[in-house]
């Protein structure tokens, strides 16, 4: 059995799991150019399940909508991506940068652009343009390599893999140089830019076409090695990475991470203490829908179909700062995506530094404080 072990920053979640440089395909959809109008009842009335797919291309599909929703801190990006079912917020601020939206027949180029009540918004999905990838000589701390795997331990704020607006200075870049290889355009950066949706259990191979090298051949793949990242780590996470360097290694380090031989040990620091000092938290994790950068653990979710079965094991190694925060050790049985930062979150103790989950600044200083006393 092979064991990974990953320490928790006080920024989020020092952490094993990471990208792949080879996956399915996306699903064949088509896509006639249309307008999408309001979605009634939730902000997200998906067709499918974004967890199991890749994004399809949205290039031309249109939303002419009037804002419904009363908020004084509503931005634009934020709200279109809540109203056009499974595109990428990353997709949508490309379109917005490119001129292809209008508030109030106004063209409005900056994302955090506030809308309000009543606002007619007007958008077009831009084109997807392809994303290269091209070796950078990135210093790599490297644990573990031979010819078939090699580990590396990734530092927190590390991008793992090139995507719309950082193309360069990530994982990919320093493995590409690493191992030698030359430039490589991504044809679908959607592909790139959603992988943190996926599950670490669901890592399989990009199809032909998905990458390829500016020769025009398929598949990345220079000489005989093809760099395959097999499971995924947050930017914020430190830890360590498998990269196969081979598809025959690829093919059993993904089914193993499948079968969930490989054990994935994670260290964290928490906003207080959980109680008890140790469990197994089994609550499934959907998306949030008020929030499509954050995930959420209720046991509710269990009823709907894009709620994902998630459980983590975690016990307490040491409680810190009079009872005000905790080094926690978590497990995982699952490999959803930010499952931990999700299921600390429901135990109440999100992790130290984790502004997304609750565990802000404040929150820190309060429980870490010194208390005076008279």
């Amino acid at each position: 059995m092979l064991s990974l072990h990953s320490l928790s920053s006080a920024k989020t979640l020092y952490g094993s799991s990471s990208l792949s440089f080879f996956r399915t395909g996306p699903r064949n959809f088509s896509r006639d150019l249309r307008t999408v109008r309001a979605c009634s009842g939730s902000a997200v009335a998906s067709d499918f399940d974004e967890s199991q797919h890749v994004r399809a291309n949205f290039a031309g599909v249109r939303l002419d909508e009037t804002v419904d929703i009363k908020s004084e801190k509503l931005r634009l990006d934020s709200w279109i991506s809540s109203r056009i079912a499974g595109i990428s917020r990353s997709r949508v601020q490309s379109s917005i940068r490119t001129g292809l939206v209008r508030v109030n027949g106004r063209v409005i180029e900056k994302v955090s652009h506030i809308v309000r009540h009543g606002d007619k918004v007007e958008c077009t999905i831009s084109e997807l343009q392809p994303l290269k990838a091209e070796p950078e000589d990135i210093p790599l701390d490297i644990v573990y390599e031979d010819e078939h795997v090699l580990v590396v331990n990734k530092p927190a704020h590390m991008v793992v893999h090139p995507a719309p607006g950082n193309a360069t200075g990530t994982l990919v870049n320093g493995i590409l140089h690493h191992c030698s290889l030359s430039t490589y355009a991504f044809s679908n950066p959607e592909v790139l830019s959603e992988m943190e949706d996926i599950s670490d259990d669901e890592f399989g191979c990009f199809s032909p076409g998905q990458i390829c090298d500016e020769g025009g051949s398929s598949g990345l793949i220079a000489a005989s090695v093809r760099p395959g990242i097999v499971h995924r780590l947050d930017k914020g996470t430190s830890g360590l990475l498998v990269v196969a360097k081979d598809e025959h290694s690829h093919a059993h380090l993904s089914e193993q991470f499948k079968q969930h031989t490989i054990q994935r040990v994670y260290i964290s620091l928490t906003c207080g203490v959980p109680s008890p000092i140790s469990g197994r938290v089994n609550i499934p994790i959907g998306r949030d829908m008020n929030n499509r950068i954050r995930m959420t653990a209720v046991s509710g979710l269990s009823k709907s179909r894009q709620a994902r079965h998630a459980a983590s094991r975690y016990r307490v190694i040491e409680i810190l700062a009079g009872g005000g925060s905790a080094l926690v050790k978590w497990q995982l049985e699952t490999g959803r995506t930010h499952q931990i930062r999700a299921h600390a979150k429901y135990l109440g103790i999100p992790l130290l530094g984790d502004e997304v989950y609750g565990g802000t600044k404040s929150m820190a200083m309060s429980l870490l404080r010194p208390k005076n006393s008279l």
